[in-house]
């Protein structure tokens, strides 16, 4: 794998409730808070910066597409974790009654790029995806 120097990314996104953003980024994924007014709030999702805005009229469903069998929403979210907190947080959202879109499971097992991966929505409908690699240099593995 090349050596990168990671940034960290922005990404905006509309919610219609931000008591739910805050208790599903905050209370649910750990995200501490930043800064914050009537209309958004900027969460840290492990060191880059999100921002829930209050537009309700920009929530929709987000088509789908088949990878492996699943309905995966083209548009999506997410973290390549390491695979002990992959783990842990599968465990702690499977725990939590989280509807899974896709359940937490291993693709392309004993192939390159072997990962674990699970596809969930934030209560707006926003998809998120949360994967770890069983071997970090295999990210962008063909």
């Amino acid at each position: 794998m090349t050596e990168h120097t990671i940034r960290p990314f922005h990404l905006a996104f509309p919610v219609n409730d931000l008591k739910a953003a805050r208790e599903f980024y905050k209370g649910l994924l750990g995200c501490e808070e930043g800064r914050s007014s009537a209309d958004w709030v900027d969460f840290d999702f492990h060191g880059h910066q999100i921002v829930a805005h209050l537009a309700p009229e920009e929530i929709c469903a987000a088509k789908t597409s088949s990878v492996d069998g699943h309905d995966v929403p083209c548009r999506h979210f997410g973290l390549v974790m390491a695979m002990e907190e992959w783990q842990e947080t599968a465990g702690r959202l499977t725990r939590a009654g989280v509807n899974f879109i896709v359940e937490p499971h291993i693709r392309f097992e004993g192939e390159p790029g072997e990962q674990a991966t699970m596809f969930f929505n934030d209560p707006a409908g926003n998809a998120i995806e949360l994967k770890a690699f069983k071997n970090m240099d295999q990210l962008f593995a063909k």
